[in-house]
C-alpha cells in the first residue's frame, strides 16, 4: 500500500511537473542563412505552425521567438525561397538554411544577392479566425487587449457632373496602409475595413512615368479605359512623377531621430527592428549630413547630440544602447526634438525630424487635436516630418497619419526588415527629401461627356473647391523620384447606370447642347498647384485629358496595375461599387501587368491577392 502512494506521489510529481514546463515560455533563436552563397537572409518569416506566433529575422538573419513549450513545428518562409518545416525537437538553438525556389524566381527579377533584392513572403495561417481578431506580438508584455485604432472614413461617392463638375483634393503619398494591411494578411486575417486606405495601396508601387523634362518638379500623365469591375463604366488614371534627385546632389540633411523607447515597444517587431532600419539609413548619410537623437519614455531626452554623417559607429552605438521601458512622453519628445532641429537649422538643407512609434502617446500632449496644433505650429519654421510606425495590437495609425500630415512629411508603416530598406534605402530620396510642397489637384469634369464620377480613395484628403487657389492651405508634399496616382470611376454620357446620383433639377438650365460644342471632344481638365519646398506662392499647371477611351488590354502596365490594386482594396474594403470584381480578375490584371519588378514587390502583392482568395474559399 505504501509502494502504490509512493508511486502515485511521483505520479503526481512528474504530472505536475509536466504542466508547469507547459505553461512556460520557452525562447527560440537561430540564424537564417542562404544554402548557396552563406549570406544573412533578412526578412525571413518564422512562424509557429498552426498558430499565430511569429517572427521575421532582422538585418543579420537573426531571430527569437518564444513558444509554449520545445515542441511543435517552426515553419520559415522567403519569398524566392523553398519554404522549410523545422521540428523542435527539444532545442533552443535552431540554425536554418534555405535553398533558392526555382519556380518562384522566374516570376522575380533579381539583379544582386537574395538578401538585398528579394522581397519577403510571410506565411498565411491556413485557418480563418473571427474577423474581430488582431493579431499580436506573442512577446509583447504589454498586449492583454486590442487597441489599435483607425479613422473610421466613408467611401467617396458619386456625383454629378453637371452640379459638382469640381473634384478637388490632396495628394497623399503615404504608403502604410498598404504594409499594414499586409501584416493582417500574412497573419491568416482580412485587415479591419477602416486600415485599408485604396490611394495608400495604389501609390505603396512606383509606376514607370516619363521623368520631367521642363522646369516644373514632376510629369503629369493621364490615361482613360474600362473600370475592370464594372465595364459600362470608365476609368480615369492620372499619374504624377516627382523629379528624381541623385543622392550625392542632395542638399546636406539636419536629421533628429526622435524615438518611441517606452514599454509599449518591447517587442521584436518593434525597438530592435526599428534599430536595424535606422543603422541602414545611417549607412547612407553623407560627412555633411548630421544626426541628433531624441528620446522619450517617462521623460524626454537627447542621448545623440548633433553628430557627422561619417561618424557612423558613434551613431549606430547610440541607437544599439536603447533599450524599451515606462510611459510614452510623446509631446515633451516631439517639443525637444523640434528644438533640437532649429539649433542646427541648415538654411536650403533638408531640415527633418523622424518620429518612429507605435503612436501609444499617453503622456502629455496625447490627443489627436493637440498633436496637431504643435506640428502645425513647428511646420513653420521649416523642420518637416517623417512618421515611421511599428507594431500591432496597440497601433494607434489614427494619431500616425495626423501627424505626419500636419508636420509637412510623409508617414510609413515598418513591418519587416525589407520594408525598413524599402523606405530608408531604396526610397531614400523620396522619403526624406521634398522637392514640392502643398500639391494641390483639381479635376473638372466635362457634363457633355460625363454624367457621374466618383473619386477613388482619398476620402480623407478632399478639399473645398475653394482651398485650391487658397495658398494658406496645406496639402500633401512630392519627394524626389516619388509618384503620385489617383483613379476616377466615370458614368459616361449616356451610360444606364445604377449609380446615377440624383434626377434631372426641374430649375436649372440644361448646358448640355452648349458644352458639347465647345468641348464635345474633351473628358476632364485636370488642375495642378504646388510650391517649391521654401516657396509661399503656388504655381499651376493644366493639363487636358481627351474623351478617347482605350481597350482594357490596350492600356499600359501603369493602368492595370493600378486597377489591379484599386480592385483589391475594393474587394477588402467590401465596397458598394465593386460590381463584378473579384481576387481571379485582380491576379489576371496584376499578373498582366507586372513588369520588371526588380524588387519583387509586385510578386508579392499577386501572392498577397492569392492569399486572401484562400481565405475567401475556405
Amino acid at each position: 500500500m505504501e509502494k502504490l502512494r509512493d508511486v502515485i506521489r511521483i505520479s503526481c510529481l512528474i504530472l505536475i511537473s509536466s504542466a508547469m514546463l507547459a505553461a512556460q515560455s520557452i525562447t527560440i533563436s537561430g540564424k537564417v542563412t542562404d544554402f548557396n552563397s552563406g549570406e544573412d537572409l533578412p526578412g525571413v518569416n518564422v512562424l509557429l505552425k498552426g498558430s499565430s506566433t511569429g517572427v521575421t529575422t532582422d538585418l543579420y538573419g537573426e531571430y527569437s521567438i518564444k513558444v509554449p513549450s520545445l515542441k511543435g513545428i517552426l515553419v520559415f518562409s522567403y519569398i524566392g525561397m523553398e519554404k522549410k518545416e523545422v521540428l523542435i525537437k527539444g532545442r533552443s538553438v535552431i540554425d536554418v538554411q534555405l535553398k533558392a525556389d526555382v519556380a518562384q524566381l522566374s516570376e522575380v527579377v533579381v539583379t544582386g544577392t537574395p538578401s538585398r533584392n528579394i522581397f519577403s513572403k510571410r506565411k498565411v495561417a491556413s485557418y480563418q479566425a473571427d474577423q474581430s481578431y488582431f493579431p499580436v506580438d506573442a512577446e509583447a508584455p504589454y498586449h492583454n487587449s486590442n487597441t489599435e485604432e483607425y479613422q473610421g472614413l466613408d467611401e467617396n461617392t458619386f456625383q454629378e457632373a453637371t452640379q459638382n463638375p469640381l473634384s478637388t483634393f490632396s495628394i497623399d503619398v503615404d504608403a502604410a496602409s498598404y504594409s499594414n494591411m499586409r501584416r493582417f494578411i500574412n497573419s491568416g486575417q482580412n485587415p479591419p475595413k477602416d486600415a485599408v486606405r485604396i490611394e495608400e495601396m495604389i501609390n505603396y508601387f512606383n509606376y514607370d512615368y516619363k521623368q520631367p523634362s521642363g522646369q516644373d518638379p514632376f510629369s503629369i500623365n493621364t490615361e482613360v479605359s474600362q473600370a475592370p469591375w464594372n465595364k459600362k463604366h470608365q476609368l480615369v488614371h492620372i499619374g504624377l512623377q516627382g523629379k528624381v534627385i541623385p543622392t550625392e546632389n542632395l542638399p546636406a540633411s539636419n536629421l533628429v531621430f526622435l524615438l518611441d523607447v517606452s514599454g509599449s515597444m518591447f517587442a521584436q517587431n518593434k525597438l530592435p527592428l526599428l534599430k536595424s532600419g535606422l543603422k541602414m539609413l545611417v549607412d547612407q548619410l553623407r560627412e555633411e549630413d548630421k544626426v541628433s537623437i531624441v528620446v522619450y519614455a517617462g521623460a524626454a531626452g537627447c542621448v545623440l547630440p548633433p553628430t557627422s554623417g561619417n561618424e557612423k559607429d558613434k551613431i549606430i552605438e547610440a541607437l544599439q544602447n536603447l533599450q524599451a521601458g515606462g510611459s510614452t512622453a510623446g509631446g515633451a519628445g516631439i517639443e525637444l526634438a523640434y528644438k533640437i532641429a532649429k539649433e542646427n537649422f541648415i538654411k536650403e538643407g533638408n531640415n527633418r525630424i523622424i518620429l518612429a512609434t507605435d503612436g501609444d502617446f499617453n503622456v502629455g500632449a496625447s490627443s489627436n487635436e493637440a498633436m496637431e496644433d504643435l506640428i502645425e505650429k513647428k511646420r513653420k519654421e521649416g523642420v518637416f516630418l517623417t512618421v515611421l510606425g511599428f507594431g500591432m495590437g496597440n497601433y494607434k495609425d489614427s494619431k500616425m497619419e495626423i501627424l505626419a500630415d500636419k508636420g509637412n512629411g510623409n508617414y510609413a508603416y515598418i513591418d519587416n526588415i525589407l520594408e525598413a530598406k524599402k523606405v530608408l534605402v531604396n526610397e531614400f530620396g523620396g522619403t526624406l527629401f521634398t522637392i514640392a510642397k502643398d500639391v494641390k489637384i483639381q479635376v473638372e469634369f466635362n457634363p457633355a461627356n460625363v454624367t457621374a464620377y466618383r473619386l477613388i480613395g482619398y476620402e480623407n484628403r478632399k478639399l473645398n473647391n475653394e482651398d485650391f487657389n487658397n495658398d494658406k492651405k496645406d496639402a500633401g508634399e512630392l519627394g524626389s523620384g516619388h509618384t503620385v496616382t489617383a483613379l476616377y470611376e466615370i458614368i459616361p454620357k449616356g451610360v444606364d447606370s445604377y449609380f446615377k446620383p440624383i434626377d434631372d433639377l426641374k430649375y436649372q438650365q440644361n448646358k448640355g447642347k452648349t458644352e458639347q460644342s465647345n468641348y464635345g471632344d474633351e473628358l476632364l481638365t485636370v488642375k495642378f498647384r504646388y510650391k517649391a519646398p521654401d516657396g509661399e506662392v503656388s504655381k499651376l499647371i493644366v493639363k487636358t485629358v481627351d474623351n478617347s477611351v482605350r481597350a482594357l488590354d490596350k492600356t499600359s502596365d501603369n493602368f492595370r496595375w493600378s486597377a489591379a490594386v484599386a480592385t483589391y482594396g475594393m474587394l477588402l474594403k467590401d465596397s458598394d461599387y465593386i460590381e463584378k470584381g473579384d481576387y481571379k480578375l485582380v491576379t489576371d490584371l496584376a499578373r498582366s501587368a507586372k513588369g520588371k519588378d526588380e524588387n519583387g514587390y509586385r510578386i508579392e502583392f499577386i501572392k498577397l491577392v492569392e492569399s486572401s482568395s484562400m481565405m475567401v474559399e475556405n
